[in-house]
């Protein structure tokens, strides 16, 4: 097999992945605020998690005992965030059986323990936002973020339904045309900037359980900068006294 011939399959194959490259830069996501300093934030979101998503999605690698971290207590975790039958010391597992999410999903929903690091808070952040109705999926639900998602609208209550339509939008040019854009066409429980804030939260929790402990690395990580900056300067003394008569 000759060197060109490699060359061009390379060619080949990288080209070829452009188009997803394209495609997932279209679209434009919407910033979370995320703050893993606000422990009245994190505590909404883990009440909102494990009231909706637990239902399907495990978190295998994060225990209840760590929402303690949150200024939660261990009795209020077990009042108010515990399922029957649930410890403390226990990781956030699911009751659903594989075969079962296969039949009633077309597959097994993920472990979330650290979807945050792997999707990012924007795009999770934009993704709880942008379901919307479509009766021709299995669900009744898409999402413009992940097209043709299997999971549906878990927060559809607290939201709303969604519709994707056709409206004309004018630019700052004057010039009007036409773009695909969601609309609440039934209102939810929350209204839509308090629903915004809700996913805000959720999303902030997501990201402080992917890495519980990243605040206390980041103060660490600046502590030890600092002893190697003092280091530094003495080890540069040191040197300077020991070699003087040298030079």
């Amino acid at each position: 097999m000759s060197v060109n011939f490699l060359l061009a399959l390379f060619s080949l194959a990288l080209f070829a992945t452009l188009p997803a490259f394209s495609a997932a830069a279209d679209i434009k996501l919407d910033h979370a605020a995320v703050d893993l300093r606000d422990p009245i934030s994190l505590q909404r979101g883990a009440k909102t998690f494990i009231n909706y998503c637990l239902h399907c999605h495990s978190a295998s690698y994060m225990r209840y005992s760590r929402l303690t971290d949150l200024g939660l207590t261990e009795q209020q975790i077990k009042d108010n965030l515990l399922f029957e039958g649930e410890k403390v010391g226990q990781t956030m597992t699911v009751a659903m059986r594989k075969d079962d999410a296969r039949e009633w999903f077309g597959a097994v929903p993920p472990d979330l323990s650290v979807i945050a690091r792997s999707r990012g808070a924007d795009w999770l952040y934009t993704y709880l936002r942008k379901f919307y109705r479509d009766e021709s999926r299995p669900t009744g639900w898409n999402n413009t973020v992940f097209p043709a998602v299997n999971m549906p609208h878990a927060l559809y209550q607290l939201q709303g339904a969604q519709r994707l339509e056709k409206v004309e939008v004018t630019n700052a040019a004057g010039e009007k045309h036409f773009e695909h854009k969601l609309v609440l066409a039934e209102p939810g429980q929350l209204a839509p900037l308090e629903y915004d804030r809700l996913a805000a939260d959720l999303v902030n929790y997501l990201v402080y359980m992917s890495e519980p402990n990243k605040i206390t690395r980041l103060q660490l990580g600046i502590v030890t900068l600092f002893f190697l900056a003092l280091f530094f300067v003495l080890a540069l003394f040191l040197k300077k006294e020991y070699w003087k008569d040298v030079h």
